[in-house]
């Protein structure tokens, strides 16, 4: 008997514009990725639900070990290289423009990367290859998807170069990745992510161990680009500079899950949960005069092996005490709609939350 998946085609074929299909083009449904380890299953996302427009970019912001890694390499399917996804356990939907990806085939997942989706990786001195030169590595990422000549697609690699920035392009592209300087590289990667007009985008990172200077020129670069292709853009991060920067909508994850999701806007304004609080407490600010001491969020991530029960934050949260019982150390919090596409997973009554922070946090930023 052929193997079935929940959305009713045989297990590795491609399953394609059925009557669930979502009108968002990446839908991420009930997304889990655990790693069975020696030491215990390692649940890394659990359960995790968000969506993104073209023309929209979403930010993903949380500590390290908080998921978000390993949600963009699940999006894009990488997680079933080498084992082919013996050594992952992983369920849930990826709906990318209609195709559902967990129960497709491998290879048509890998047809995609690239075309349809792309990533620009948070060290590309590590993701592009040292002994290639960067114009070799773009021409091959232009070929994969396109039937043209060498020299057809070096053209393309030399004006992708251009468009990201580099000077001098078609003497640079035969430069190796160790010749160019951190911010070369990454203008490097995002060429060659871009190379072939992607509908969505991912970059994991993409700013880490750059200036500030850098930083900035890279983040309008991703935003002008977005503009001119009209790619639907997800931005992991653990820099609320740069989502207030960049992002339309803002989802904050912690022990793999979503525990805030909303506008932008709503987000830095009306926080709803204590973590999120945390991470706009330890922000620092330059638009105003301050003379407090930033407020670090005491305590440590939870091990993704051993996360604790109910909230999964309540070790760290100053609040967990407020709700009645034993509530916060016993039932997980679900997301909940507390406003115009805003979302949290938190016990705390809207009443405690609304003057917690109009009191105690929000005068303090």
């Amino acid at each position: 008997m052929t193997e079935l998946s929940k959305t009713g085609a045989a297990v590795g074929e491609p399953v394609s514009s059925p009557s669930n299909a979502p009108k968002s083009f990446l839908d991420v449904r009930d997304l889990k990725v655990h790693f069975p380890t020696d030491d215990g299953l390692v649940k890394s996302v659990d359960g995790l639900t968000f969506s993104v427009e073209k023309g929209k970019t979403l930010c993903i912001v949380g500590e390290s070990g908080s998921g978000k890694s390993v949600t963009s390499l699940a999006v894009m399917g990488l997680h079933r290289l080498g084992a082919r996804g013996k050594n992952v356990q992983m369920s849930g939907e990826i709906w990318l423009d209609g195709k559902e990806l967990v129960n497709a085939d491998p290879d048509e997942v890998r047809k995609l990367r690239g075309r349809e989706m792309a990533m620009i990786f948070q060290d590309p001195l590590s993701a592009m290859h040292p002994y290639y030169t960067i114009g070799n590595q773009i021409v091959e990422a232009y070929r994969v998807h396109h039937k043209v000549s060498k020299k057809v697609a070096r053209t393309r690699a030399i004006e992708m170069l251009d468009r990201v920035g580099i000077p001098e392009p078609a003497k640079r592209a035969d430069s190796y990745p160790h010749e160019f300087s951190g911010g070369m590289r990454q203008r490097a990667m995002i060429a060659m992510a871009l190379v072939n007009n992607p509908e969505l985008l991912i970059a994991d990172e993409p700013t880490t161990a750059l200036d500030v200077t850098v930083q900035a020129q890279i983040l309008d670069l991703i935003r002008d680009l977005q503009k001119e292709f009209g790619s639907a853009v997800v931005l992991i991060t653990h820099d609320l500079g740069v989502v207030a920067e960049i992002a339309d909508e803002v989802l904050v994850m912690y022990g793999g899950r979503c525990v805030e999701r909303g506008s932008v806007d709503r987000v830095f304004e009306q926080p709803q949960h204590p973590y999120t609080w945390g991470l706009l407490g330890s922000m620092p600010r330059i638009d105003r005069e301050t003379s407090d001491r930033l407020i670090p969020v005491k305590g440590q991530p939870p091990s993704l092996i051993n996360v604790p029960s109910g909230c999964a934050f309540h070790p760290r949260c100053p609040y967990a005490d407020l709700p009645k019982g034993d509530v916060t150390r016993t039932v997980r919090p679900e997301l909940q709609l507390i406003g115009s596409g805003h979302y949290t997973a938190c016990h705390l009554s809207q009443e405690d939350r609304t003057r917690i922070w109009t009191e105690e946090i929000a005068p303090k930023l």
